[in-house]
């Protein structure tokens, strides 16, 4: 069920402020004030990168979600949490933190 995975992953963050799930896009966008750090959509955590935490991702063998658009793939900012991220709260919670710093600093760049 999308909605339990979504659970599972507020209940996960926790631990970095009052995160929620929101239902969007056929999954859920998962939000740190008001922030969209991530979400979930095929069974599966996504978190955001940029150029500055994208190599977090990258060196742990994670990839970019992809959809296709016109018959072209299209990559989103969001890459995948692999499951030995998933089974160290620490590493998650980095994992996170990397996702949040992301969204403020696109949050910063729109104003």
């Amino acid at each position: 069920e999308r909605a339990a995975l979504a659970r599972r992953v507020v209940d996960a963050l926790t631990p970095l402020g009052p995160v929620r799930a929101q239902a969007m896009f056929g999954g859920h966008g998962i939000f740190l004030e008001d922030l969209m750090l991530g979400l979930t959509l095929d069974d599966q955590l996504w978190l955001k990168a940029d150029d500055l935490n994208r190599s977090l991702y990258c060196d742990a063998g994670s990839h970019c979600f992809v959809y296709r658009r016109m018959g072209k793939p299209v990559e989103l900012g969001f890459w995948c949490v692999l499951p030995e991220i998933w089974a160290d709260p620490h590493d998650l919670i980095a994992w996170a933190e990397s996702a949040f710093a992301e969204a403020k600093r696109t949050k910063a760049a729109k104003r």
